[in-house]
């Protein structure tokens, strides 16, 4: 498992048809091209995966065993130690190891968060209103 090829995120972005179908699991790159007409979802399910990061639709669909098994017969190598990105089961979402898209998601999270809090501060606004104005 050691000496699996090295593949980067734009080397695995090529293959998204189906003459062609690269995807990622955790990390790990397999050529699902002989296995489209075999899914039991069918191929469109693949294919919408294909070319990158599927691993997020693969554990929410909770492959059986067997299948988690099966993948492994199309594994072709694993994304560049600089690409890799770990993935959080808690918090359903990816973080990436590069400090690129750490700070774009970083940025994701602060708007998010600042809409949070203004949502927040109406509510207090409102309700601070009401009680003098009664």
């Amino acid at each position: 498992m050691a000496d699996l090829k090295q593949i980067t995120l734009k080397e695995i972005a090529e293959h998204n048809t189906n003459k062609s179908a690269w995807l990622v699991i955790g990390n790990k790159v397999f050529d699902v091209t002989k296995f489209l007409d075999e899914h039991p979802g069918g191929c469109e399910v693949l294919l919408e995966q294909a070319g990158s990061d599927g691993t997020e639709a693969f554990e929410d669909v909770g492959h059986s065993t067997d299948a988690r098994h099966m993948k492994d017969e199309y594994l072709i190598g694993e994304v560049v130690a600089s690409e890799r990105k770990t993935y959080s089961y808690d918090k359903k979402q990816w973080k990436s190891t590069t400090e690129q898209d750490n700070k774009q998601r970083g940025g994701e999270s602060m708007q998010t968060d600042n809409i949070v809090y203004f949502a927040l501060l109406a509510v207090i606004v409102a309700l601070v209103y009401y009680l003098i104005a009664a």
